[in-house]
């Protein structure tokens, strides 16, 4: 199984049979990547992020998926706040435009939106899934391709299917796929319960 990007793309090639997709397959594993972050959510992909909390709207990291928890660390103490709808933020700014110390949050685009404004500066901390790093000449390997190669094997071939057209292989590697995604999201949640201690890594967030 291949352990970094060029064996990939060479595996990719054996597959298929074809030696004259050298200049798609990158293209194949792209998209079995953005295929992968819209189905995964495993402890790998788990990041946090601190953000000086004083304005209404901070920008969420680069890398941002989904979010986890988001509270503030300043405060004792400290407090997680409550999740919220766009429709629930307008009725509560609605309701209050006092200042005061955030107790809710929401995804907004690209941005993370609290209420009430804040009446001061806190340090807050995001907890949220991370996009997929992402294989290239540069980036030759990744977690993700370490673990589950054959994820990401089958996802590039489901791929390619389109660009081939008529393959009548691609039942077998839609199956495939679905049990190596499957594999991994079980023996995470399974891991989940194990008792065993998370570490994610921590970078700055908010800047607009």
């Amino acid at each position: 199984m291949a352990t970094n990007y060029s064996e990939l793309t060479a595996e990719i090639g054996d597959w298929l049979n074809r030696s004259d997709l050298t200049s798609v397959i990158p293209t194949f594993i792209s998209f079995a990547e953005v295929g992968l972050e819209r189905v995964l959510r495993v402890r790998q992909m788990i990041a946090r992020a601190n953000a000086t909390v004083d304005t209404q709207y901070g920008t969420v990291p680069a890398d941002f998926l989904e979010v986890r928890t988001f509270k503030l660390t300043s405060t004792s103490p400290v407090q997680p706040l409550q999740f919220a709808t766009i429709d629930e933020l307008d009725s509560l700014d609605a309701t209050s435009t006092a200042p005061g110390r955030p107790r809710h949050f929401g995804i907004v685009g690209n941005q993370i939106r609290v209420h009430p404004i804040p009446d001061g500066s806190y340090t807050g901390e995001l907890a949220y899934f991370s996009k997929i790093p992402r294989l290239s000449d540069s980036n030759t390997t990744s977690w993700l391709l370490t673990e589950s190669p054959d994820a990401y094997l089958y996802g590039a071939l489901l791929q390619a299917a389109p660009y081939l057209k008529d393959d009548e292989r691609i039942g077998t590697w839609s199956t495939l796929y679905a049990s190596a995604v499957q594999g991994m999201q079980t023996a995470d949640d399974r891991s989940a319960t194990s008792g065993g201690a998370l570490k994610a890594r921590a970078t700055p967030f908010g800047a607009r």
